[in-house]
C-alpha cells in the first residue's frame, strides 16, 4: 500500500537518538497506528511493547532481534518482524525510510 487514506497524523515528530531517527504517527479509523519515518546511518537498538511489522521502504540495513545472535540484511521493498515485549538492534548501513506498523 503506497497510501494511506481516512488517517489522523500526528503532527509532533518522534525524535530518537539525537534526531538520527524520526517519525509521526499514523492512527487509522479502527484505532490501529503505524508510524513513518527517516533513520540515518548509525546503530540503534529499540524496546517493543506491542509486537512490529519493520516495513524498509527505501534504503539497507542489518538488524538482529533479542533472541537471536544471527544479523539479517533487509533493503527498500523487504520487511522484518518483531515480537512484542522485546528489543532489536538495528545498523543502518544507509539513510532508510520505513515504516512501522503496531500488532495488538
Amino acid at each position: 500500500m503506497s497510501e494511506f487514506n481516512n488517517v489522523t497524523i500526528t503532527r509532533e515528530a518522534n525524535v530518537y537518538f539525537d534526531g538520527n531517527v524520526t517519525s509521526r504517527t499514523v492512527t487509522f479509523a479502527d484505532g490501529t497506528t503505524k508510524t513513518l519515518g527517516i533513520m540515518m546511518p548509525g546503530d540503534y537498538t529499540f524496546g517493543t511493547a506491542k509486537a512490529e511489522l519493520m516495513e524498509i521502504l527505501a534504503g539497507a540495513l542489518t538488524y538482529k532481534l533479542a533472541d537471536s545472535d544471527e544479523w539479517s540484511t533487509v533493503k527498500g521493498g523487504e520487511s522484518f518482524n518483531v515480537p512484542a515485549d522485546s528489543s532489536f538492534e538495528l545498523k543502518v548501513t544507509e539513510l532508510a525510510d520505513y515504516c512501522c506498523s503496531y500488532i495488538d
